[in-house]
């Protein structure tokens, strides 16, 4: 077996063995509960594992780590760490389609659809879409509680203190900044209308950066390596290479989010023009279109009762901008920085090429 292989099974290990151990727990609940601990167990049982992967190699950029043999207390500790970064990432994915109204999640119903649907199958009293709401909140905040458990674990079992302080400082960070980042992209669907290019890109990429990019790649590597005793020059060496990264990732995931291929994605094609995002990719296309093709624009983007046509008209009308084109040489000079970023970092030279390799991938993946 080789080392990836091996490293994504021993995740999805631990997130199977943390969610077994809350279930046994809550067992006394009785089977109303059992739809939710189910759900939460369906929906963590794949995924790319882009960021419990990212925190492992931050903590062996930083520290040897031995994958391949029998389990041992540092391994399990970084296990919980990267467990934690999955069982975050799962909450705010819950929430996400929540805000969004996405209908669909990695080629099933969204959570708060799959609940609606049991209220309906139940024949139970009140709305079914507002339960379908109300599960899919309460579902996120437990993973987003589970999830606190297992950093606190991974923290508490850290033989270094300073650096069990650095990695917990980390994770609090990156949930405020997510959260806060996931706010300003609700308010920039709310503005009744675009402003200035400058002041449009300025803003899609302030949510960018902290709505996803930096929890997707600086976070994990930040609370990986830190668990390992990083420096503040290794800590810095990390942040200059993830930050880039996570913009390349976020950027490949706007386009996906116009063009990606349904069955591959999960999402419909094009969700993201029907649930009116302002990213780098809609801000540059508009901002090349002439002033009359501008004005339809703005007004079918967001508008939730588009044909299939109109999105096709929508995605026919970024790709002859050249805003495609335009994304795609953004994420190229982000993946080029990021590279260069370790030529001279003070971290495991046989990590570089890893970091790397994942790096590229997060930026050139089709789902």
């Amino acid at each position: 077996m080789d080392e990836t292989t091996r490293l994504a099974g021993l995740i999805q290990e631990r997130i199977d063995d943390t969610l077994l151990a809350h279930g046994s727990e809550l067992s006394e609940l009785g089977p109303d509960a059992e739809p939710l601990l189910d759900e939460a167990a369906a929906f963590l049982a794949g995924g790319k594992r882009m960021r419990a992967r990212f925190a492992v190699l931050g903590y062996r950029a930083v520290r040897p780590l031995d994958l391949s043999g029998e389990s041992s207390g540092e391994l399990d500790m970084v296990l919980d760490a990267a467990g934690a970064l999955e069982l975050f990432h799962a909450a705010a994915l819950i929430h996400d389609d929540l805000i969004d109204r996405s209908d669909t999640r990695r080629g099933r119903p969204a959570v708060h659809r799959q609940f609606a649907d049991l209220h309906a199958r139940s024949g139970w009293r009140g709305e079914a879409d507002h339960f379908g709401l109300a599960a899919a909140i309460l579902l996120g905040d437990l993973l987003q509680s589970w999830a606190d458990e297992l950093l606190q674990r991974a923290c508490d079992h850290c033989p270094d203190r300073a650096a069990a302080l650095a990695g917990r400082a980390h994770f609090n960070r990156m949930r405020s900044e997510v959260a806060v980042g996931q706010y300003l992209d609700v308010v920039e669907e709310q503005r009744p209308g675009f402003v200035s290019e400058a002041e449009q890109l300025e803003r899609s990429t302030r949510v960018l950066v902290y709505k996803s990019a930096k929890y997707s790649v600086e976070a994990p590597l930040l609370i990986g390596a830190s668990l390992a005793g990083a420096s503040q020059e290794q800590e810095q060496a990390l942040r200059e290479f993830g930050l880039p990264v996570g913009v390349a990732f976020q950027l490949r995931d706007d386009l996906l989010g116009v063009f990606g291929d349904e069955q591959v994605t999960g999402k419909p094609s094009g969700d993201d023009l029907v649930e009116g995002k302002r990213t780098v990719l809609v801000t540059l296309a508009r901002e090349a279109l002439p002033a009359t093709q501008q004005h339809l624009f703005d007004e079918m983007l967001g508008d939730a009762s588009l044909e299939a046509a109109q999105v096709e008209m929508l995605q026919r009308t970024i790709r002859d901008s050249g805003a495609v084109e335009r994304v795609e040489r953004m994420i190229a000079r982000n993946l080029e920085r990021a590279e260069t970023a370790l030529d001279f970092a003070p971290l495991e030279s046989a990590l570089k090429d890893q970091l790397i390799a994942l790096a590229y991938r997060a930026g050139s993946r089709v789902s």
